[in-house]
């Protein structure tokens, strides 16, 4: 098992044909993602997010999606959008090889702060990040909009 970048450090794709591949494994978490997923992910490319994926030969086991950032709350941020391990190899130590990952390369940017938001359904993966010693920081809220009519 071992990480592969999909995207290089100017966020362009540099792995297409295991983008195709980690789409199937992203949308465990995302199922709301769009039909032409690579036209989304390179949307997400451009406007900032980065992606790392998990492997095992041939297979996509887990997928991450993040990026840099600052703001005036927490400094330099390494926040990750999405965190998925694949239904079928979870608690094998995909998500902390992800993690681990994803937090060596916080600190190799010089990053300040590592965050992530989840669902509050999500009751194992708070347990994951707990066990790996995130703390909850901070409530998200959130309401959707719509354009008036």
């Amino acid at each position: 098992m071992q990480t592969l970048r999909l995207t290089n450090e100017q966020r362009q794709l540099i792995e297409p044909a295991w983008l195709a591949r980690a789409e199937a494994v992203h949308r465990e978490l995302r199922p709301q993602l769009a039909s032409d997923y690579s036209a989304q992910m390179q949307g997400i490319f451009a406007d900032g997010g980065e992606m790392v994926i998990a492997i095992d030969g041939e297979h996509v086991l887990g997928v991450a999606v993040f990026r840099q950032y600052r703001d005036t709350f927490s400094g330099t941020k390494f926040y990750v959008d999405d965190l998925v391990t694949t239904s079928q190899w979870r608690s094998q130590g995909v998500g902390k090889l992800l993690l681990d990952w994803l937090q060596q390369e916080a600190l190799r940017r010089g990053a300040t702060n590592f965050m992530l938001d989840s669902g509050t359904q999500r009751i194992d993966a708070h347990r994951f990040y707990h066990r790996e010693g995130l703390v909850i920081a901070s409530f998200n809220f959130r309401k959707p909009l719509q354009a008036n009519s």
